[in-house]
């Protein structure tokens, strides 16, 4: 490691597992040891004041303040090379990061929803098309909505909380929310997005290490805020085809079969024979038919009221 990333070190900034990471990694070192030494220098330059101008060396004040324009030359220094770390590295950076996406058949695209206080990503299956999503089919058992008579969602992929992303590929997310203003962060990759309902706001990244990394909620969004977490896999590329195939399978088994056509001869649905019907069912036509006078004779047990 360079000597002079220790100090993303001491700061716990986690290890960048992301091909552009190491660039933003570089700003985050040079700003901190920037700040470092404009402290050392203020208060090098505080304990000198409070010796120099010291009452017992000047009792009366001196009104006539300071005629030496070293003070605007150092402002002025701090003010340009601020000015250089803003347009000369931040802004290009932010530039690249929200207009040059990867082309999408080069990636892998991946919706990302949150809603308190959980993600949710969807993939599309093997013929690579999003299935249509619906907010009036949103339940429990289908927390993105999506339309299971729709041919194009038979083969998607939805799983909470853990995405598998391949290696060395790039990997756009985009991002909404079910309910209040979220946050996508993934630390290790150096990326954070807002999500926000009613909106899709895309991000990218490629990641370049293998391993599991977390993903964490960067706003406030309510109570369960700090439960908010997710986790993002970078595997092999084979352990994401594996990994592919197994959540694919999933997904077609838990498919509800079409209802089938009943067999000739089947009788049609209905309470069984000699069995008593339900409460408010109609009566049978020859129970319906049958004259008064052949009704059933009460039961000896039964007692008149009263």
């Amino acid at each position: 490691m360079n000597s002079l990333a220790l100090i993303n070190e001491f700061l716990g900034i986690p290890q960048n597992a992301s091909e552009h990471g190491y660039q933003i990694d570089h700003i985050i070192e040079f700003c901190h040891w920037f700040m470092g030494a404009l402290f050392v220098g203020w208060f090098a330059f505080f304990i000198y004041v409070l010796f120099r101008y010291h009452r017992s060396r000047h009792p009366v004040a001196d009104h006539e303040g300071v005629t030496s324009g070293i003070s605007t030359h150092l402002e002025f220094a701090v003010v340009l090379i601020e000015a250089v770390l803003l347009v000369g590295f931040a802004v290009p950076l932010w530039a690249k990061r929200v207009n040059q996406f990867p082309e999408t058949r080069d990636a892998i695209l991946v919706h990302a929803v949150g809603q308190q206080f959980n993600w949710t990503f969807h993939l599309p299956g093997p013929d690579g098309t999003f299935g249509r999503r619906d907010v009036d089919l949103v339940s429990n058992s289908n927390p993105l909505g999506l339309d299971s008579n729709d041919p194009a969602a038979k083969d998607d992929i939805v799983v909470p909380g853990e995405l598998h992303v391949p290696v060395n590929r790039s990997v756009i997310i985009e991002l909404s929310s079910k309910d209040v203003i979220h946050n996508f962060c993934l630390p290790h990759m150096r990326m954070a997005q807002d999500a926000i309902p009613g909106s899709i706001i895309p991000m990218w990244f490629k990641p370049i290490k293998a391993g599991t990394y977390e993903v964490i909620c960067g706003q406030l969004c309510g109570l369960g805020h700090y439960s908010m977490k997710g986790s993002v896999v970078v595997d092999t590329p084979e352990d994401y085809q594996a990994w592919l195939k197994e959540r694919a399978d999933m997904a077609a088994q838990s498919q509800v079969p079409q209802a089938m056509q009943r067999p000739p001869g089947e009788p049609p649905p209905g309470p069984s024979p000699g069995t008593v019907p339900p409460p408010g069912a109609p009566k049978p036509a020859n129970e319906a038919a049958q004259p008064a006078g052949n009704l059933p004779a009460p039961s000896p047990s039964a007692s008149p009221i009263g």
